[in-house]
């Protein structure tokens, strides 16, 4: 083979790789990012240090949808929680029987590793104000999120993404709805 032959055959794949490169760059850029789990407030869905790939397109959120919210807050940390409500709607923690209700409806929680511990202090309703979000941890007994004042409700503004993929697994992240 000649030199020149060599050259041209060299020349090409790095215009591809570097097409490629570029190609992946824009897309994780504008349509994608990758956020890594730290902690244990989304277990058995997430598991600290799952590396988790978020859509960024589409940030309309709704009940059930696992989202990376990037808020300030005294933990100092990026947050990944699921949506229990969004702006309008009102929690309800029933202590009493032991549930969680958004507009008087009990939640259907399959995804919860087991029974969340309501203290005597987690009674009564809160009304989610417009662009915020209440969102708490599938491991409730072990997740500061909207429950506690430190965190409260979440602006949508803050709102990264949600999760679409979990490096590593054979599948789609399902959002457990």
């Amino acid at each position: 083979m000649s030199d020149k032959k060599t050259l041209g055959i060299i020349y090409d794949f790095a215009e591809i790789l570097m097409t490629a490169v570029f190609a992946v760059t824009v897309v994780f850029a504008f349509f994608f990012k990758t956020s890594v789990v730290n902690g244990d407030s989304m277990k058995d869905t997430l598991h600290n240090g799952d590396t988790v790939i978020i859509s960024s397109i589409n940030k309309t959120v709704d009940y059930g949808d696992v989202v990376v919210i990037s808020q300030p807050n005294v933990i100092k940390k990026v947050l990944i929680k699921r949506v229990i409500a969004v702006g309008g709607q009102t929690v309800t923690f029933d202590s009493e029987h032991k549930k969680v209700l958004v507009d008087g409806v009990e939640l259907n929680e399959p995804y919860l590793p087991e029974k969340m511990v309501f203290s005597p202090s987690m009674t009564g309703s809160v009304t989610v104000p417009e662009g915020m979000l209440f969102v708490m941890g599938d491991n409730r007994n072990d997740s500061t999120d909207s429950r506690d004042p430190i965190i409260g409700f979440i602006d949508e503004r803050y709102v990264v993404g949600k999760v679409l993929y979990v490096v590593g697994d054979t599948h789609l992240f399902e959002n457990d709805r």
